[in-house]
């Protein structure tokens, strides 16, 4: 699978690092390790290397390159989403990163990617901050625990608000106590808006699993 890595300047093998995983939209499709971080992917891409704010919340960035990330007709896991499980694995063998700082975002169909990849590994991320996307409201039980920053335009005509608002509301009815943001006339490309959340990186950075990955 290609994918592009981004290494904090300075890397000091001595201390622990974050990782953001991006998870990039129908545009980023392809084989040729550039469109995910181009085009309508860029923003969600390059939000975290930009240099203020690595010199505040310096981390890895990994940005993957696949052409589903769930399966078809179906929100399970696509056999890619798989793969990407495999490279953060890897990642975490070569670099010291923290296991207990690794958050998941994602675009449209890396929103929904984002959605059942927590579903099938809610202990795996600190975060996660699903974009225009949608999951299984018959798992919500399984991600009362995992913090969720989800947004969705009330006029996306790609992906209906209607998946973000029957999850986040299906978490809640489980317990669960998601941050959902609703753009009142937004069609489906917000994740610019998305990403001028002054609170959305603070947010993002102060979360931390209990033990680390299990």
């Amino acid at each position: 699978m290609p994918y592009r890595l981004f290494v904090p300047r300075n890397y000091d093998r001595r201390r622990e690092y974050p990782l953001a995983v991006w998870l990039h939209g129908s545009g980023g499709r392809g084989s040729d390790n550039r469109m995910q971080i181009s085009e309508d992917n860029q923003t969600g891409s390059h939000i975290w290397t930009k240099p203020e704010n690595q010199a505040r919340y310096p981390c890895f960035v990994l940005v993957p390159q696949g052409d589903s990330w769930h399966q078809p007709d179906s929100w399970e896991p696509s056999p890619e989403l798989e793969l990407v499980v495999k490279i953060i694995d890897s990642l975490e063998k070569e670099y010291n990163i923290d296991r207990g700082r690794v958050y998941l975002a994602g675009q449209s169909m890396g929103g929904i990617g984002t959605w059942a990849m927590i579903i099938a590994y809610p202990k795996m991320f600190a975060a996660a901050v699903p974009i225009c996307g949608g999951g299984d409201p018959s798992r919500a039980s399984v991600i009362v625990d995992v913090p969720i920053w989800a947004f969705h335009g009330d006029q996306d005509r790609s992906v209906s608000v209607e998946q973000s608002r029957n999850i986040v509301a299906a978490i809640r009815q489980a317990g669960g106590k998601p941050r959902y943001s609703e753009y009142k006339g937004a069609d489906h490309d917000i994740w610019n808006r998305v990403f001028r959340e002054p609170e959305l990186m603070p947010w993002v950075f102060s979360q931390r699993l209990a033990s680390g990955k299990k």
